[in-house]
């Protein structure tokens, strides 16, 4: 079984924030797939169904941002999972904007709702990584996390939700690499595979003849004819 919780703020107030993208993208989870209806549990709203053959349950935790570890502590002891079976959707100020990224472990990052994560549950759980980019100066950070996604966002917001749903079935696996793949195709990036395809070497530079002479077996001297008879006269024949 598996917990894949979506980090954000409840309330209308919060709902279109770049702080909610865990919680937009367990929404979309939730369209997409056959969970059962919202309910209220561990202080949370919670829905139970599957993914890819295993049991998963969805939760967005009503604590607000800061106390998210409370909610999702409460259900991993609960059902007696290890932070290895938790997914945790949150939103990364030090990516670029509709880039996304997975790991396991690490550092909260200033990310309140992290470090409540750390404290309740450990800190080996897998982190999905949204990135919402960063506004360039440190005083602004908090304006916008908390401000909504600009219409312009949605060009690749939506498209990043959509393979996020879309490809779920995949973040349950060991080697994430496919479904970072997709991620990264949806919203205009380049697949891990072919970052990671080596350079062509370059192509020789064309050699004039005298280089090529030079550097490979020695040309075919004429043995008879007029050419032949003036490059003995200037190079004299070659004795033994």
């Amino acid at each position: 079984m598996f917990i894949i919780a979506g980090l954000g703020n409840p309330g209308a107030k919060y709902e279109n924030n770049r702080h909610n993208i865990g919680f937009m993208a367990v929404d979309a989870i939730h369209r997409r797939h056959p969970f059962g209806l919202w309910s209220k549990k561990f202080k949370a709203e919670i829905s139970e169904g599957e993914l890819g053959g295993e049991k998963v349950l969805l939760i967005k935790p009503q604590t607000f941002m800061n106390l998210s570890g409370e909610s999702v502590g409460e259900a991993m002891r609960f059902y007696k999972l290890t932070p290895a079976q938790i997914i945790v959707i949150h939103d990364e100020l030090d990516l670029p904007a509709g880039r996304a990224r997975m790991k396991t472990g690490g550092g909260h990052g200033g990310h309140n709702g992290l470090k409540s994560m750390d404290a309740h549950c450990g800190k080996d759980y897998r982190r999905l990584r949204l990135g919402i980019g960063h506004p360039g100066d440190k005083d602004r950070v908090h304006g916008h996390v908390l401000g909504d996604f600009a219409k312009v966002d949605r060009d690749w917001l939506d498209p990043l939700l959509d393979a996020i749903a879309d490809n779920a079935d995949m973040m349950m696996l060991a080697d994430e690499s496919k479904f970072m793949n997709k991620l990264a195709l949806a919203t205009g990036g380049k697949a891990e595979e072919e970052k990671a395809k080596p350079a062509k070497p370059p192509k020789p530079a064309g050699q004039s003849h005298i280089r090529q002479a030079r550097g490979g077996a020695a040309p075919k001297m004429p043995a008879s004819g007029p050419m032949a008879d003036m490059l003995k006269r200037m190079f004299g024949e070659k004795k033994d």
